[in-house]
């Protein structure tokens, strides 16, 4: 395992549980240290070279899997297999595996849900790739997912990492969904305990879901939220989801809109409105507000 942050440690730990022998690599020496006590770690990748038959699993920025696979190449072996476990744009995922087939190496994309709650849970497992490939690790993916049973072949190279990303677009989209109607919940008047409002949505209703139990941990955890600053993050899978969206003419404005969402959430005194501010003035000269020098 090529990546022992919480993901790849989790995966090593669920792995080793069930019998696996599980070696780990790190670029941080205080990571390798932390995983040294679950898994054999190793201090550099040159003590794979003995090892004829391996499978290296990447759970690694997608910004530096390139980089993993080239500091892998000089102790690869014809029949070796990579898996991609990160977050890879599917079309990089194509060009891998044609470039590691030209050496003699297997590559399969595999898209990963579950979070830190995976390793005692399992996993969702999406793959992609050449099918001797997968029937080659199935011990593997059988014993990381979700009862046994949560991975599926999903066709050619990119396949796995394209539904993936789909996956995540459509997570933007529930997330969004959510926040906004908490939003309502609490501007209501109804002082709502929003905590047991999640509970209850997650208790036999039509929009139950393990986003709904998270709210409520949440609520549990942040209580009115308070200390959280309203900045929220992308990596990636929802700009590459409506970019595939738009160069094939399908419309997405519900995932769109929770993307452009989170672009919103990391503004501050945005360009955009106060030139609306400004705008409403010129026209029926509607009351600005001015920032105080």
């Amino acid at each position: 395992m090529i990546g022992l942050g919480r993901m790849g440690l989790g995966m090593s730990r669920r792995l080793s549980k069930r019998g696996h022998e599980v070696w780990g690599y790190d670029v941080s020496l205080e990571t390798r240290e932390r995983a040294k006590e679950h898994i054999r770690v190793l201090e550099g990748l040159e003590e794979l070279k003995d090892q004829e038959e391996k499978i290296i699993w990447l759970m690694v920025p997608h910004e530096v899997v390139d980089e993993a696979i080239n500091s892998l190449r000089p102790y690869l072996k014809t029949g070796n297999i990579i898996i991609d476990g990160g977050n890879s744009y599917y079309k990089d995922s194509q060009r891998r595996a044609k470039e590691l087939k030209e050496i003699g190496v297997y590559f399969l994309d595999v898209g990963v849900s579950g979070g830190v709650y995976g390793e005692e849970l399992g996993y969702c497992l999406m793959v992609g790739g050449e099918r001797v490939a997968l029937e080659r690790v199935e011990s593997l993916l059988k014993d990381l997912s979700f009862e046994g049973r949560g991975y599926a072949y999903l066709g050619q190279s990119g396949a796995g990492h394209f539904a993936k990303m789909v996956h995540n677009g459509i997570e933007y989209a529930f997330m969004q969904a959510i926040g906004e109607g908490f939003e309502l919940l609490k501007e209501s008047g109804f002082n709502y305990d929003l905590k047991e409002v999640a509970r209850i949505y997650n208790t036999g209703s039509v929009i139950r879901s393990w986003l709904m139990e998270l709210t409520q941990k949440v609520f549990e955890d942040f209580g009115d939220l308070e200390a959280l600053e309203a900045y929220v993050e992308d990596t990636g899978e929802g700009r590459w989801t409506v970019e595939e969206a738009i160069k094939r003419a399908v419309p997405m404005p519900t995932i769109a809109e929770a993307l452009f969402a989170r672009f919103r959430s990391r503004q501050k005194n945005s360009f955009r409105d106060r030139l609306l501010a400004g705008l409403r003035y010129e026209f029926g000269r509607h009351q600005v507000k001015k920032k105080h020098e």
